[in-house]
């Protein structure tokens, strides 16, 4: 096996990279590489000789973590000529000839528009023995056309579309996207149909605004009629999907989560700041009463769905009284968890150079007391599913300590995390597999399921999820991730290749 190249993808950032470096882990397999992981670990050499950075540009410490990871790779590259070494995504298509200016041993860098040219770039890199930058201004082919090599055997991530038509002026992703490209309903139908058929149970729709799916191809009702397609497909368990914006959510979006039996009862709304101010000059078009709407009108549908969020704390401009009117909403909205953000200037973005940017200190205390008061929420919140069944997806490494304690994990319907432990002289569950048991205590991050222990309910369902984990395991010396799927063929005439975006977009 250490004849072949190696590969290393390691991947930071949203779902959407995650999903971006199954693709780019795909097409180094269909050229020829291996994953470093599936070399043994007596001949496992330390470094790859393909090692590939799947960047992210939302967080302030971005440059910073890509240039010290690229560092660290210096003294492998001097002393191995041969190895390359790329850089992708956001961060890429942002930075673009910085990056080798700045890191000179990179070999490959290449944008968010043009992955599926990866291996040809290092091909090229190696033959010219300098390095190639390849960034294009919009998306070349769709990428669920391109090979891809999945994480996992029961679940997977289909992109329903790529980039955004907002303008958020603490965002940086629409101008590294792009605009928002659908695909039509039929491919990611087709796409989840081929998943399925592989054993998946689980699927989770993408796309930077799920819920404006539709728009390119003029119909706002398309996603809750994706939905309600998904749920058609026999032998598919549970559909999510990430992550949708306040303000293109409608309700016949929500009836369409409460009547499709398989689309869970959970949902990422992303609320970013309570402060009306404070939304406007985001250029988020809504309102915090309209969010808290939205929340109403899905609890009265689906009265035990789990709601999380976003929240940027220190926002420029924001004042206590702003921020206080997030901890309002945050208290009524009773969210089950929240992702929290410290504001931190994006270059590139209008929020950048907005006056009465709020001081670091001010920020850190803000933060804090939004901590201190979400984890009140969220234990509240997972106390009170104490003494309920849940049914949990069984998962291989959700639990940190299940060795320890003698559980196993996985997530249950609402996306909680659940830890539950297996009545003596069971047959054990596998990754992929249903098991129905009783919570028998809330944590603020997780549950404790332990009703079987003492008796109370605990069954197992096998999966075709299951199986397809378990055909994992017998391969010798694999990675226990699927094969390479060859992608989705496009469906209907060739879409028209789009122009170039001009450089000096108003956007």
């Amino acid at each position: 096996m250490t004849a072949q190249k190696t590969y290393d993808v390691r991947t930071h950032g949203c779902q959407m990279n995650v999903h971006d470096s199954e693709r780019l882990a795909g097409l180094l397999e269909t050229a020829g590489y291996i994953d470093l992981s599936s070399v043994p670990a007596r001949s496992r050499p330390e470094v790859a000789d393909v090692v590939v950075f799947n960047t992210c540009a939302v967080r302030e410490n971005a440059d910073n973590k890509l240039y010290g990871n690229l560092g660290q790779l210096r003294p492998a590259k001097l002393a191995n000529p041969d190895m390359q070494i790329a850089v992708g995504g956001c961060l890429a298509q942002k930075d673009r000839g910085d990056i080798v200016e700045k890191a000179p041993w990179v070999d490959v860098v290449f944008g968010t528009h043009n992955i599926g040219s990866l291996p040809a770039l290092l091909a090229r890199a190696a033959h010219n023995r300098k390095a190639e930058v390849e960034i294009l201004e919009s998306l070349e082919v769709f990428p669920s056309t391109l090979p891809t090599r999945r994480d996992s055997a029961y679940n997977g991530w289909v992109s329903i579309s790529v980039g955004c038509n907002n303008t958020c002026t603490f965002c940086i992703v629409p101008s590294l996207r792009g605009k928002e490209a659908d695909r039509p309903p039929g491919e990611i139908l087709a796409e989840i149909e081929a998943l399925v058929a592989e054993g998946v149970v689980e699927i989770t729709l993408l796309g930077q605004n799920v819920n404006t799916y539709g728009v390119e191809f003029g119909d706002r009702l398309a996603f809750g009629k994706l939905l309600r397609a998904c749920g058609d497909i026999e032998g598919l368990e549970r559909v999510r999907f990430t992550s949708p914006h306040p303000a293109a959510f409608t309700e016949d979006v929500i009836l369409a989560m409460a009547e499709t039996p398989n689309v869970m009862p959970s949902l990422h709304m992303p609320l970013q700041s309570g402060s009306d101010t404070v939304l406007r000059d985001m250029r988020r078009s809504y309102r915090s009463a309209k969010f808290l709407r939205i929340l109403d009108t899905v609890r009265r549908h689906i009265p035990d769905a789990a709601i999380t969020t976003d929240i940027i704390v220190g926002f420029p401009g924001e004042s206590e009284a702003d921020f206080q009117g997030t901890l309002d909403v945050v208290r009524e909205a009773r969210f089950s968890s929240a992702f929290t953000f410290q504001y931190s200037i994006r270059p590139g973005t209008p929020a950048a150079t907005m006056d009465h940017q709020v001081p670091k200190a001010v920020v850190q205390e803000r933060f804090e007391r939004l901590i201190a008061l979400q984890e009140q929420i969220s234990w509240s919140e997972n106390r009170r599913v104490e003494g309920r069944d849940v049914e949990v997806l069984v998962a291989p490494s959700e639990g940190r300590k299940d060795a320890q304690t003698k559980r196993m994990s996985g997530r249950a319907r609402d996306n909680r995390l659940v830890h539950f432990a297996m009545p003596e002289g069971v047959d054990v569950p596998r990754p992929g597999d249903l098991v129905t048991t009783g919570v028998t205590y809330g944590a603020p991050h997780h549950l404790v399921a332990d009703s079987g222990m003492t008796g109370g309910t605990y069954a197992v369902r096998r999966t075709r999820g299951g199986d397809a984990w378990s055909t994992l395991q017998q391969v010798p010396q694999g990675t226990g991730k699927p094969a390479v799927r060859l992608g989705m063929p496009s469906i209907g005439a060739p879409a028209a290749v789009p122009a170039a975006a001009s450089s000096c977009s108003s956007r």
